[in-house]
Parts: C-alpha cells; structure tokens; sequence
C-alpha cells in the first residue's frame, strides 16, 4: 500500500503590470506635434509588445512643462493612480515629466507612497532604486534651471525687439481690426464704425453702462457675435491707445516662468510706445477727450 501524500501545488500566476505612459509636448508647432503623435505610437506600441505588461493608459498634452495645474492630462494620470488603476509609468524624460522642481518632487513623491514606479527612459533613471532619489532631484533642478535661462532669453529678446519698433499685435478678437497677409493690422471697417459709435456716445455723456444698453438695443454685435456686451470690454475699448495707430508695449509681463502668471508693469521694466505703427480708427484728438473724462 502507498501512503505517499500528494500535494498538487497550483502554477504561480504571472503578475500582470498596468503601465502607463506620459507624453508632453511644449508648444502646438507642427514639429512638436509629429513628435507627440510618434511618442504616442512608440510607447503604445512598446507596452502592448511587452510581455506581463498591460496598457493602462497613454496620458499625452501640448502643456508647459512648468505649471503643473493647467496640465490636464497629467493630473488625470495621477487621479487614475490614486484610484489604483497604474501600477507603472514611462515617460520620456524628466523635462518631459516636469520643469518645476518642487511640483515635480511632490508628484514624484506621492506616486512613490502609492507603490507606483515611473522610469525616465532618457535619463535611464528607475525611481525604484532609492539610490535613484538624490540624482532624479538633482536632474528636475537641472531641467528647471533649464527652463528659467530659456525664459530669460526669450524675454532678453523680446525687449530688443521693442528697443527696434518690432511688436507682435494680437488681432483675434480685435474689434475695429483684422491682419492682412504680411500680418499689419488693417482696419475692418464695418466693425470701425461700431468703436466710433462707442467713443462718441462716450464723449455725449454716456457710461458704459448706456452705451451697452445703447448697442444691445439696437442689435449691435460684440466682436465675437455676441449680443450681449459687457462693461469692462467698452471700457476696454475707451482705453485701447491702438485705436489712434499707437502701441503701447510690456503694458504687462510674465512675472514667474514656473507660474507664467502675468502681472501689470508698474515700471519694473521699460516701456515702449511706437508710433504710427498703423491706420488709426479714432484721432488722437477724440482719444485725448475721452482719457480726460476717464480721468474725472
């Protein structure tokens, strides 16, 4: 008789890894915007080829790198791994991930405590090797010096560009004003006779507030097709020096290049007033008289 005890011993079930992968591209140039459609080929491609490995996600935007609240695809990325739904993320570099140091670190840190691992495929870095910590910091400092330099340039430039009479003017939603093909605002002059009509209902004794009930009265259209006007944007248009052919530069500048918020230049920096720099639609003379009231 065999009293042998059999134990059957059950396979050990392969574990299977859900991976993410983050894509960040700065701008919508269409340079950049071909290298976020091949990061998201590339990585979708490389997940589901791998094997263990399941797709949990590929979270890719056109953000910067620096302000880590206005980026939506990331945030939703790190919901979904508080929700446990990502075990491991790659991504393609820690300038990739992020620019800012300390937002970057507190992601960093609080994906670590959630057991998720991220690897920056540049930088070859595995934030599961503790020896990894001190150079991942070190790189995301590295990677925001980075970016407070290139924003020095770009403001170095952009004031040079002033100094010369150079200015770069935002025509979309510019009543009284278009672009033509060598991208010189041109009056419009259908919309022009709506700014007149503002500036003299402006100069009889009306507010802002009459000459919105005045336009809306009177089915006159906002610049966006709106029938409903706002006070502000009428007193905008009071007070818009480009209306007489001037223009009025660094009226306001990036403070922070991590936070990008823009804050009113109460001469921090020089400004810079050009000229005739295009067709007037109201004269200076009517322009005067309107600041003066304003002024009252």
């Amino acid at each position: 008789m065999n009293n042998n005890i059999v134990i059957e011993i059950p396979p050990i079930k392969k574990e299977v890894l859900r991976v993410a992968a983050y894509c960040r591209v700065s701008t919508a140039y269409e340079e950049q915007q071909t290298s976020l459609d091949s990061q998201i080929q590339y990585y979708t491609d490389y997940i589901n080829n791998h094997e263990g490995w399941v797709l949990a996600g590929i979270y890719s935007e056109q953000a910067s790198g620096t302000c880590f609240d206005n980026r939506i695809a990331f945030n939703r990325m790190m919901k979904d791994c508080r929700a446990g739904k990502i075990d491991y993320i790659i991504t393609k570099s820690i300038s990739r991930f992020g620019r800012n140091t300390l937002p970057f670190l507190r992601s960093f840190n609080e994906l670590l405590s959630l057991g998720i691992i991220i690897y920056f495929e540049v930088e070859r870095l595995d934030s599961s090797d503790w020896r990894m910590l001190k150079i991942i910091a070190t790189a995301a400092a590295v990677a925001q010096s980075e970016s407070e330099a290139k924003s020095a340039n770009i403001k170095w430039g952009i004031q040079r560009s002033f100094e010369k009479g150079h200015v770069k003017l935002n025509h979309t939603n510019f009543l009284g004003y278009t672009k033509d093909e060598n991208g010189k605002l041109v009056i419009v002059e259908e919309e022009a006779e709506i700014v007149r009509l503002i500036y003299d209902l402006y100069l009889k004794g009306h507010g802002c507030r009459n000459i919105k009930s005045y336009l809306e009265k009177n089915d006159i259209k906002t610049v966006t097709g709106k029938s409903e006007w706002s006070t502000s944007t009428i007193d905008r248009i009071l007070s818009n020096e480009k209306y007489i052919g001037t223009v009025l530069s660094q009226k306001s500048y990036v403070e922070d290049c991590l936070t990008h918020k823009q804050v009113k230049n109460n001469g921090k920096l020089p400004m810079y007033l050009i000229e005739s720099n295009h067709e007037a639609i109201i004269s200076k003379e009517v322009f005067g008289k309107v600041q003066h009231r304003k002024s009252l």
